[in-house]
């Protein structure tokens, strides 16, 4: 019961679209199904290792992770900046000659980067282990493997969900990937924007 409250609680979390659901689009359409994958599976991880920290109570990580979060934010909303002008820079009629000069370990590193700068996080995830009735002074090495595994396993099951749907509705979309890019661009922007200005 337990593993299946934390598969939902990584599902959800990862669900709602924000800059990475919209470079994870953008990049299927462009790259396919598996650049999309790789694209949400460097936001699990980020999202893996505070979770981690949440679940196992590295207080002295965490801490410093949160007293240094202002810079991380400004880096952040700066890398998200980037992203977005770089997505609406994105020609499609060059797509297939830098396929090969784009790596799928870019992508994941990219968005990794992106989901990191977010040290708040790990209190998010603090208080969804609390909502789910599991406190510190109860859990065991058996409860936080759990806890790990099915948030992983439910961030990992929508970033595969949201990459295949894509695909399906690719030959559609993109005779007008060049107003996807320019659209998505633009929103990753505002987000990048709107998190400086936070």
């Amino acid at each position: 019961m337990l593993f299946i409250k934390c598969f939902i609680l990584g599902f959800s979390v990862s669900a709602p679209v924000g800059p990475i659901g919209l470079l994870c689009i953008q990049r299927t359409l462009s790259r396919g199904k598996l650049a999309g994958f790789f694209t949400g599976l460097g936001a699990v991880t980020a999202n893996l290792i505070y979770a981690s920290i949440a679940a196992l109570g590295f207080s002295v990580v965490s801490s410093f992770l949160l007293q240094e979060q202002l810079y991380l934010k400004v880096f952040g909303a700066i890398f998200l900046f980037y992203l977005g002008i770089k997505t609406i820079m994105k020609k499609p009629s060059n797509q297939a000659a830098k396929l090969e000069g784009e790596r799928l370990s870019g992508m994941y590193l990219s968005t990794f980067f992106l989901m990191f700068t977010n040290p708040v996080t790990i209190l998010n995830f603090v208080a969804m282990f609390a909502g789910l009735g599991i406190e510190q002074s109860s859990k065991s090495g058996v409860t936080d493997f759990t806890l790990i595994t099915g948030v992983f396993l439910g961030a990992t099951t929508w970033w595969f969900i949201l990459s295949y749907v894509v695909s399906i509705f690719k030959n559609k979309i993109t005779p007008h990937l060049a107003l996807v890019n320019k659209i998505a661009g633009v929103l990753i922007v505002l987000l990048g924007v709107l998190a400086f200005l936070k």
